[in-house]
């Protein structure tokens, strides 16, 4: 499939760039970004090679939501040919890939673009960035985006700005745990350079198995915790691999040059 919403560039060290590419429309997905998004989150997932995905908008906006002037014209689309991706397809794909992930936001991140954010691992946004969950002004509650937006701004955060749909400045966003790290626009990609970096030295099997970990237990039973056998433990190749390279001060295999 030709990409015509988003595009995708892949370092030779690995990090994928996914860009959303409407920025007419202030990268509002339509159906075809989110097809097009469940099926690169896949196929990124899957590859062997990439080991970081960061997620960036193009333009003024990271991703204003929804395109609602869209919607008769995805509803045609869907009729015919394959199942199209929902918003929560999407979003699904993107908490669960075994890679780390980056949201770099700025601008504007709205309704499903803060559900965005909110899916990634690390969560950068320039200091003039702003977020809002605003489903509820048109007439609906925000069920796709609530079960990632909950987890990332916490109970009362997210009933707090679901209710009233109002803006949340950057700064309030890193307050509750939306945002991990706000940046001048002259230091983000500096910035998010050396956290790439320090990404690509932890283990990729590891990495992948710390996330499932977490996703399992954001909000554990007792009897899931005392079941959990981790399936990456020091008897590993990469373990062993790591603990050798510890030893000799070299850096590790997985790390690329």
């Amino acid at each position: 499939m030709t990409l015509q919403t988003i595009s995708i560039d892949i370092s030779s060290r690995g990090i994928a760039t996914v860009l959303l590419n409407r920025p007419e429309r202030g990268n509002a997905f339509d159906q075809r970004m989110l097809d097009e998004l469940a099926q690169e989150l896949a196929l990124l997932g899957a590859d062997e090679n990439v080991r970081i995905v960061v997620l960036r908008g193009s333009g003024r906006h990271f991703c204003t939501g929804a395109d609602l002037s869209a919607r008769k014209e995805d509803a045609d689309a869907g009729k015919a040919g394959k199942t199209p991706a929902t918003l929560r397809d999407v979003l699904v794909g993107l908490d669960g890939l075994p890679k780390p992930t980056i949201a770099v936001a700025h601008g504007g991140a709205i309704g499903g673009g803060a559900a965005f954010v909110a899916c990634c691992d690390i969560a950068l946004a320039t200091d003039a960035a702003f977020f809002s969950i605003p489903e509820i002004r048109v007439g609906m509650a925000p069920l796709g985006v609530m079960p990632f937006l909950v987890r990332a701004m916490g109970h009362r955060s997210f009933r707090r700005y679901g209710l009233s749909g109002e803006r949340i400045a950057a700064a309030e966003a890193l307050r509750f745990g939306l945002v991990h790290q706000i940046c001048q626009p002259s230091a983000l990609e500096e910035t998010l350079a050396r956290l790439c970096d320090d990404l690509l030295h932890g283990a990729p099997g590891a990495l992948a198995t710390l996330k499932a970990a977490a996703a399992e237990f954001a909000s554990p039973k007792l009897s899931a915790i005392k079941a959990w056998q981790p399936a990456h433990g020091p008897t590993t190749a990469e373990a062993v691999e790591g603990v050798a390279s510890f030893r000799e001060k070299r850096k590790p295999k997985w790390y690329p040059p």
